[in-house]
Formats: C-alpha cells, structure tokens, sequence
C-alpha cells in the first residue's frame, strides 16, 4: 500500500462517543484508537499525537489550535476542543458545542444519535512511519505510526468505507461528477489563496480546505487503479509528493 507524502489523510473511528452534557454543550469522544490496524493496513501507536497536542493543543498559545469541524469542512466549524489528551486506549477529546447554527444543529444531531463517529485530518511525518512484517496480518504486515500532524477532529454521520478510508463521505453514485465538484472547488480555493483577501484565519482555512480537496481527488485515482487493476499492493512508501505546495507558494507571493 503506498503512502503520498503530502496527502491530507482521514481516519474514521465508528461509536465513538462516550459521553453527551446537554447543559454544558459539550460532548466526550475518542477520535483514534491505538494499537489498532486500520483499513490503510496503518497501526497508531501511543504517543503520536504528542507533538501536535503541545504545539497546537488546547493549552497551547498558538492561533491554529487543532480544530473541530464537521464533514472535515474548514468553513464548517462547529465549536472548539476543550480537551485533548492520549490516554491508553487512543486520543481522547473532548469538545464544546458553539452556539451558533452550525453548533446548535450539530448538538441536536449528537442528541439524536445522528452523529455517531468521528474522524481526524492529518499529515503523516516521513520519518516517523515503518513498515512491519507481520504474515499474520492481511497485506503481511503493517505500517506503525508514531506521530502524525495533526489538523483537526470532526463530526461525521457517515463513516468512510472500508476500502476509502481517506474518504469523509459515501461514495458518489456518479464518481465523475464528483470529480467535477472537486475540480471546481479547487479552483475556486485556489483563486481565493492567490487573491489573498480576508484575514489570516481565512486565508489559513482556505489553505485546509485545498489540502482536504487534494486529498479527495488523490483518493479518487486510486480507486480507479484498484477498480482496474489486479496487481498486488505495493509495500513500499511512494516518495512522489502528491501535490507541490511550492507551486502555491509562488502564486500567493507573485501577485502584482
């Protein structure tokens, strides 16, 4: 299975919730589960989400603390974390519910059970990842996972199948015209970064969101490699970044 360098990657994890304060508008939850195997043959182990937690955690002094959305969606926040920490099961969170209607409807939905899982977007770290041999896995083995970056956690109705794990939503039952909405998207995000208007918050989650997208249309071809492809996996990590950034970069710092 390969690894994109500088894909946005998500991972869902389904029941996840462990406790709803409908006073405090605040909701407990477990966003990944360690020393677990996962879809993308991928184990995260205690301790990866360390770095991110001091760097951009909820005590942290930074402006881009980790995020809570829903669907992944950057312009979809729908309140902020008020804990993060690991324990021994996995990265437990727990967040407050905003007041506004994104957060109002995101409330209801969590006391329906509408809103039953919950999923991270994050960065894998190069360096930080090996494959293990393990013949009595699926796939011979699996890679371990000691630290991620991490960018935020989100409410989901719908977990990811099983075979796209990178994927916040269902499957479209027309995947080109997916496409489209992705590639049109990425355009218009991309013209909003090179105009560079708005705050810095804007411009950041501008930024997220393209990753978000990238991501998606990164996921898209490799479903239609697997769809038409027989060929064994490759155990190996790709060293092609999945997106140049640098490119971005240069629009955003050549305007006229």
């Amino acid at each position: 299975m390969e690894k994109k360098r500088n894909s946005y990657g998500l991972k869902n994890l389904d029941l996840s919730i462990k406790d709803l304060d409908l006073g405090k508008r605040e909701v407990a939850m477990y966003l990944s589960k360690f020393d677990n195997i996962d879809s993308d043959m991928d184990m995260i182990v205690k301790g990866a989400f360390a770095r991110s937690i001091a760097e951009r955690g909820v005590d942290s002094e930074s402006n881009r603390k980790i995020a809570f959305l829903r669907y992944h969606d950057w312009q979809h926040q729908i309140g902020k974390f008020v804990k993060l920490e690991e324990d021994e099961m996995g990265l437990f969170a727990v967040a407050k519910l905003g007041t506004s209607t994104k957060g109002e409807d995101a409330l209801r939905d969590y006391d329906e059970d509408i809103i039953k899982e919950h999923s991270i977007g994050f960065q894998y770290i190069w360096d930080k990842m090996e494959w293990v041999e393990d013949e009595s896995v699926k796939g011979d083995g699996y890679y371990r996972i000691e630290e991620v970056k991490l960018f935020e956690g989100s409410a989901v109705t719908l977990g990811a199948n099983e075979d796209t794990p990178v994927l916040g939503v269902q499957k479209s039952a027309n995947p080109i015209d997916d496409l489209k909405k992705i590639e049109d998207e990425i355009s218009i995000v991309t013209k909003a970064l090179i105009n560079g208007r708005g705050t810095d918050d804007r411009l950041y989650n501008l930024e997220m969101k393209l990753k978000y997208l990238n991501a998606r249309l990164v996921d898209h071809a490799n479903n239609a490699i697997k769809s038409y492809s027989k060929l064994d996996r490759v155990k190996r990590i790709d060293n092609t970044p999945s997106f140049d950034w640098n490119k971005v970069n240069k629009l955003l710092t050549s305007k006229d």
